[in-house]
């Protein structure tokens, strides 16, 4: 086991443990504090992109982000917190699952073969197509427990909406020259600092990184309950 990925479990259930007790104290405010203040991280990480490329389909990209930032926070602040355990199992069980399916048997179905070569080159079949599977049914099955979907289906989408927000998130970076959201700002000593909450200093890290997948998701499911 390499240590990016020991670095990355660890990371990771410390996170889901801090933001289950922020969810659930106070009605979840301290959650919706928590995750503006990354939003806004996230955002600072975001224009410190404009160090490595300057010009206007670079700027316009990053307003796109910067909406989805802004349109994310949104969305976690107004909704409660019964409904965002759907958002829990949908976003953040789509990026485990896909990253647990895709080491544990990426390329044994598909070989060589990637979905997104151009863009997330390290993604796989086996990964993204149990990833989904596996945040769509978690969904689906907290919603039947719940006495069935009504108006609430639109939170199946959270999983393929994560794809979506995840695979925005690596074209930006792409198109900017950045591997990682916060290589560029940890370079300061009190970024250097916060970073480290989120494994930065180990190559996988940034706030950017780590809440794309949801305020994508948040901010599409506004747009898409305007239509309903």
């Amino acid at each position: 086991m390499d240590k990016n990925f020991k670095v990355r479990v660890t990371v990771g259930i410390m996170m889901f443990a801090i933001a289950m007790i922020a969810l659930h104290i106070f009605n979840g405010v301290p959650f919706k504090i928590l995750f503006g203040i990354f939003a806004l991280i996230a955002a600072i990480e975001l224009l410190s992109f404009f160090k490595r490329k300057k010009g206007f389909r670079y700027l316009i990209l990053a307003i796109i982000e910067l909406g989805i930032l802004c349109y994310g926070t949104i969305f976690v602040a107004q909704t409660d917190v019964a409904h965002f355990w759907y958002v829990i199992l949908g976003v953040p069980g789509y990026d485990i699952f896909a990253y647990l399916f895709g080491k544990a048997f990426g390329g044994k179905l598909f070989g060589k073969s990637r979905p997104f070569p151009k863009i997330s080159k390290n993604k796989t079949w086996e990964g993204t197509i149990l990833g989904l599977t596996m945040a769509i049914g978690l969904v689906a099955i907290l919603m039947a427990m719940r006495g069935g979907f009504g108006s609430d289906y639109i939170y199946l989408f959270c999983g393929p909406l994560a794809l979506m927000g995840d695979l925005l998130e690596s074209y930006i970076k792409r198109q900017f020259g950045v591997k990682d959201s916060n290589e560029i700002v940890i370079k300061n000593s009190t970024f250097e600092k916060l970073e480290i909450l989120v494994g930065g200093s180990e190559g996988h890290g940034g706030f950017l990184d780590r809440i794309d997948s949801t305020a994508f998701a948040g901010a599409a499911l506004i747009i898409i309950s305007l239509f309903i």
